[in-house]
């Protein structure tokens, strides 16, 4: 009995020796298949990096304004007698917007001016007798002295007249009708907006730090998101004696041409201030770039080794600095060459060392000037 038994614990070790063999030899076999494993080359576009030539520019937001804005309100108070003008109109600088009524002013005028001519007459009268001698130089000096003043009367009257008539102190494009026909006006009651916007203002800050950078006379360049694939460029006509202790930025004004008025006052914009000679760079296009908190990188392709040995064509993580950017492109100041071939689409997808297959049938947008497609 003893011996069967130990017979069948022989039988069953070299039973359970052999399969755990067997199974030693599968993971053998596994991890070496695994070792081996070469994952599918990932689908990418590239593009080859050149230098291009690109000004120095400071990059700031700005707001525009008006050369000349007023609200045109009423000198003297008066009954909205005539209305010139539509809302949103362009008017010439002398052009009549509205007229206040002025007949009391017109019966008071043809009193003035037959006064006017009362005194005239009695002037001269007075002129023929004091040479006979007839009256005394002082009758003579008073009636010189009522002559005058009836003229002044006259003018006075008049320029009250002309003072209610409301006209354009200057060309430009008006704003909402803020009068009604029959209204009464008050002295100082608003009319209507009136703004000039051709050329047009833009005010901006420029940091402490980079104040000598700004010069008058240097070249800027304005864009908008509102007025996609259109840029304005105008110079640098004032900067600002002091600096804000609260900003510690510099106020600086530019004058653009703005011609059709497509810029309105108050308007955010996007300014580039050219601040010195053009420089070199090599630019890429904005989806070629991977963000991260601890560096901004780029993929490089590059010829690498497999575990077998075989060569394979594969991705490469490159940290780079940037620079400026403009439209689509950016700048790389560092840690990219001319002539490199760099990931510019499916770079999430990517590791470094990563097998790829270049597709380069659709490329990704690389405009400095993009337009908006339609929505």
């Amino acid at each position: 009995m003893a011996k069967r038994m130990i017979l069948m614990l022989t039988v069953t070790v070299a039973v359970l020796a052999v399969l755990g063999f067997l199974k030693f030899q599968q993971f053998q076999a596994a991890a070496a298949q695994a070792a081996g494993f070469q994952p599918p080359p990932e689908a990418v576009t590239t593009i080859r990096a050149q230098p291009e030539e690109w000004p120095d520019t400071l990059a700031v937001i700005g707001t525009t304004a008006a050369v000349q804005g007023v609200t045109v309100s009423a000198d003297l108070p008066g009954l909205v007698a005539r209305i010139s003008f539509e809302s949103g109109q362009s008017v010439r600088q002398g052009d009549v917007l509205v007229e206040l009524d002025t007949r009391e002013e017109q019966a008071q005028l043809a009193a003035a001016e037959a006064q006017r001519e009362l005194a005239r007459l009695n002037f001269e009268r007075m002129q023929a007798l004091v040479v006979d001698g007839a009256i005394s130089r002082a009758d003579y000096d008073r009636a010189a002295a009522e002559q005058k003043s009836s003229d002044a009367r006259v003018g006075e009257i008049r320029a009250g007249i002309a003072r209610k008539t409301i006209r354009a102190p200057f060309s430009g494009v008006l704003g909402i009708r803020q009068v009604n026909l029959g209204q009464y006006l008050s002295a100082g009651d608003p009319v209507v907006p009136l703004q000039s916007l051709h050329p047009i203002y833009v005010n901006f800050g420029v940091p402490q730090q980079d104040t000598a950078r700004v010069r008058v006379g240097g070249r800027i360049r304005v864009t908008t998101d509102d007025l996609s694939g259109v840029a304005f460029t105008g110079r640098v006509t004032a900067v600002d004696s002091v600096i804000s202790p609260e900003t510690r930025n510099v106020q600086v004004q530019a004058t653009v041409p703005n011609p059709g008025g497509k810029l309105r006052p108050g308007m955010f914009v996007q300014t580039s201030v050219v601040t010195g000679a053009t420089r070199s760079n090599v630019s890429l296009p904005a989806s070629a770039i991977s963000y991260a908190p601890f560096g901004d990188s780029v993929f490089v392709l590059a010829d690498m080794k497999g575990p077998g040995g075989q060569t394979y064509r594969g991705a490469r993580q490159q940290f780079v600095k940037l620079g400026p950017s403009r439209g689509d492109r950016v700048a790389v100041l560092s840690g990219v060459n001319p002539g490199d071939e760099v990931v510019t689409s499916g770079t999430f997808k990517l590791r470094n060392g990563a097998a790829v297959h270049v597709n380069n049938a659709v490329q990704p947008a690389n405009s400095a000037s993009p337009k908006l497609g339609d929505s």
